[in-house]
């Protein structure tokens, strides 16, 4: 297609839901963004709306001049490519979008490799940033009982006192060091000496996609916890070594898995797959309101509280999400997704993620659990349900939530500080208690699950 005239935002959201668009343009192939290999390499970008779009190429991903640019081809269903002998494993890369007389640099929403701060996408052959023996890494055997502990990749290692190595603190690398003790006293166990003295089995990392809220170039004392995606499927390279070189978070991360794994814990990734960083990310430029929920005026919906929503339950950014997750699960060998705010994704894709997991590894062999709310209301479009707790039944079994009716029933409300738990002075809340114990599986609670291995029963987390 060609756009003829500038269109409004509302009226793409009325043209994005139309049977034509979507007959025309919902690509169904799994290979956009940039491969390459020995064979060569291929670019693809789906972009239907667009007139024309400039791929450039550069030898580093920061300033460097552009060592050449190709008009890319037009295929099908809206899909722009370009294809080449070499293998550009290394190269980093981004667009000029063009649609109507507007044009827009762009990295490549679909990237599994960036330069600094992301700002130029890389091409990269991913085997070569496998570890030693990666090929044999495997998740230890899953226990009776699932017990997660959260991290923070960089606050696991970052206090002099934790007795890691200087250049190492802070970092994926971290994890390799695997006998710390306090003060290097040989006495108080620290990193993964600790975590295997509490007996958990599973270890959730907070954010390790690329994030925007820290500078990969900037002093290393800066912290965040990372609930502003940026690339989806990049590792973040402020916990990296070296984040001028995209290849070298990536075999980092791997290494992290590859030590949690030989050390007996299961790996669980945050996701966030509801809101990014910015409403001018790379998927705005490339299909300019495609990937966000609008309000009925074509304004952006802010389910999320941070200001845009992503719109899971349009097909295309569907797709990216169940790719993505098949992504970090298949080349990153992760063993399981805690979804940040589920409420604002459809409980149809949850049970796709889910599905074709079990379908993959095993019944139930990968852990799907979430928070089933959203900070505001979000105009879902009609015919799907947001993955609340009010929609538990129609969630797959296999993807759990967290009670917050058990938090609060134990410690008080969360958000009214007057309000205290049964552990400090609450009364009346011994029918709560015991609809806990029952993992709120008994009818007559504030809260009714179907099956216990719906829900994750918690006291205290990050939120």
């Amino acid at each position: 297609m060609t756009m003829t005239k500038k269109m409004t935002a509302r009226e793409l959201k009325r043209f994005y839901a139309d049977s034509t668009f979507k007959k025309n343009y919902i690509y169904d192939g799994h290979d956009l963004g940039a491969a390459c290999g020995s064979d060569g390499t291929v670019f693809k970008l789906w972009s239907p709306v667009a007139d024309r779009v400039e791929l450039h190429l550069y030898p580093d991903g920061d300033e460097s001049g552009c060592m050449r640019s190709v008009s890319m081809e037009r295929g099908e269903k809206g899909v722009w490519m370009y294809r080449t002998e070499e293998c550009l494993h290394g190269t980093y890369y981004d667009y000029d979008v063009s649609i109507g007389h507007e044009t827009r640099r762009t990295a490549d929403p679909y990237a599994r490799a960036c330069g600094i701060n992301s700002r130029r996408s890389m091409a990269v052959e991913l085997g070569r940033t496998d570890p030693e023996r990666w090929e044999s890494d495997r998740a230890p055997k899953r226990q009776q009982e699932d017990i997660i502990y959260e991290l923070h990749v960089k606050e696991f290692s970052w206090d002099g006192s934790a007795g890691f190595p200087e250049e190492l603190r802070g970092t994926y690398r971290a994890f390799t060091v695997e006998d710390t003790t306090l003060f290097g006293d040989g006495v108080h166990p620290t990193g993964i000496r600790y975590l295997k003295e509490l007996g958990v089995t599973h270890i959730q990392l907070m954010p390790v996609y690329d994030f925007g809220s820290v500078d990969e170039a900037g002093d290393r004392d800066q912290f965040n916890w990372g609930y502003d995606p940026v690339c989806y499927n990049v590792p973040e390279g402020s916990y990296s070594t070296d984040p001028a070189h995209g290849e070298v978070r990536i075999k980092e991360l791997k290494e992290l898995v590859q030590t949690l794994h030989r050390n007996g814990f299961r790996v669980i990734m945050d996701v966030v797959y509801n809101h990014t960083y910015s409403a001018d990310s790379s998927f705005q430029r490339v299909v300019p309101w495609y990937y966000y929920r609008q309000e009925e005026d074509g304004t952006l919906s802010d389910g999320s509280g941070c200001g845009n929503d992503f719109a899971a339950e349009r097909e295309m950014a569907a797709s990216f999400i169940l790719d993505s997750v098949l992504y970090w699960t298949e080349e990153y060998h992760m063993d399981g997704f805690r979804f940040d705010l589920m409420g604002l994704l459809p409980t149809e894709l949850m049970n796709r993620i889910q599905e074709e997991l079990d379908k993959r590894y095993g019944m139930g062999e990968k852990l799907i659990y979430g928070e089933p709310w959203a900070a505001n209301e979000t105009p879902m479009e009609p015919g799907f349900h947001q993955a609340l707790k009010e929609n538990e039944k129609r969630l797959n079994p296999r993807v759990a939530m967290f009670c917050d009716n058990t938090r609060d029933a134990v410690k008080g409300h969360v958000f009214e500080a007057m309000e205290p738990g049964f552990v400090n002075g609450g009364e009346g809340l011994e029918r709560e208690i015991m609809h806990a114990a029952s993992a709120w599986c008994d009818r007559g609670g504030a809260f009714h699950a179907g099956s216990p291995e719906r829900v994750l029963s918690y006291v205290s987390a990050h939120d």
